[in-house]
C-alpha cells in the first residue's frame, strides 16, 4: 500500500506512521490532500480507515465531521472492493470549506443508490453516503464515486 500527500510530494507513510502523526500539531493551514491506493483485499478497509482518520485528526478538523468522514470512506471503499476492478484508490482534498472523497475503482459500471429491504443484511452503504455528505454522486465513466463535505467556517 502507498500513502502519498500529493500536495507536498511526501514519502510513503505506513499507517502507524499516519496514526502518530494525529498526535503531532496540525500542518500548515492550506488547502491539502492526500490519497491511497490499496490491492482489493477487504483486510485493508480497516487500515484506510486508520490513515483517513489520523490525516483528518492532524489537520485539526472536527471530531464529528472526522467520525461521518471515516464512515464514508469505509463504505465507498468496501464497494469498490467488492464491486470494482483492479486496485483501489482513495483520494481526499480539502479546500477552503469542502472537503471532497472519491474512490476510484475502474469499474465503468456506476454505483447506485438502492433501497434495502428491511432484512437485508447489505446495501445500506450509499443510503449511508447520501445521508451523511452534502452531495455524492458518480463520474461519467462510472469508475469514481465521490462526496462533499461542508468544513465548518473558521476550520483548517
Amino acid at each position: 500500500m502507498k500513502v502519498q500527500a500529493p500536495d507536498t510530494g511526501s514519502a510513503p507513510v505506513s499507517s502507524a506512521t499516519a496514526d502518530e502523526a494525529s498526535a503531532e500539531t496540525p500542518g500548515p493551514q492550506m488547502p491539502y490532500a492526500f490519497e491511497v491506493v490499496i490491492a482489493p483485499d477487504p483486510f485493508r478497509v480497516a487500515q484506510i480507515r486508520r490513515i483517513t482518520r489520523a490525516t483528518l485528526r492532524y489537520r485539526a478538523l472536527p471530531t464529528p465531521l472526522v467520525q461521518d468522514v471515516v464512515l464514508v470512506v469505509s463504505e465507498l471503499v468496501t464497494n469498490a472492493i467488492e464491486h470494482g476492478h483492479g486496485t483501489v484508490r482513495l483520494r481526499v482534498r480539502h479546500t477552503g470549506g469542502s472537503l471532497l472523497v472519491e474512490v476510484i475503482d475502474n469499474n465503468p459500471a456506476p454505483a447506485r443508490l438502492r433501497t434495502p429491504t428491511a432484512v437485508a443484511e447489505r446495501g445500506r452503504g450509499l443510503v449511508l453516503v447520501s445521508v451523511v455528505a452534502q452531495a455524492w454522486g458518480v463520474s461519467r465513466d462510472g469508475k469514481t464515486t465521490w462526496c462533499r463535505f461542508r468544513v465548518p467556517a473558521g476550520r483548517p
